[in-house]
């Protein structure tokens, strides 16, 4: 596999997740991507900071329990972290 298909793959992926949630399962009937790949790709927007684990629910594509996915920086559920103001 080229190196010019991953980041085609990872773009689709990440412009996907900007406006959706899905799981992997999900992911790979919806964009054609191998569930290797999305492992993969998944693991590299985790570390960049680009994507984030929303909630964990059954999954609509395999019934099990999984995580549901989004790009979306207004999903990141690190950010609903308390805020303490140490000038009051």
């Amino acid at each position: 596999m080229s190196r010019l298909k991953d980041k085609s793959q990872i773009q689709r992926m990440y412009e996907y997740l900007l406006t959706n949630i899905a799981t992997a399962s999900m992911l790979e009937q919806t964009l054609n991507i191998k569930q290797k790949c999305i492992t993969r790709h998944k693991r590299e927007l985790e570390n960049n900071g680009y994507l984030y684990e929303v909630c964990h629910q059954k999954c609509k594509e395999t019934g099990f329990k999984a995580w549901y996915l989004s790009t979306n920086p207004n999903l990141n559920p690190m950010k609903n972290q308390l805020k303490f103001s140490f000038d009051e």
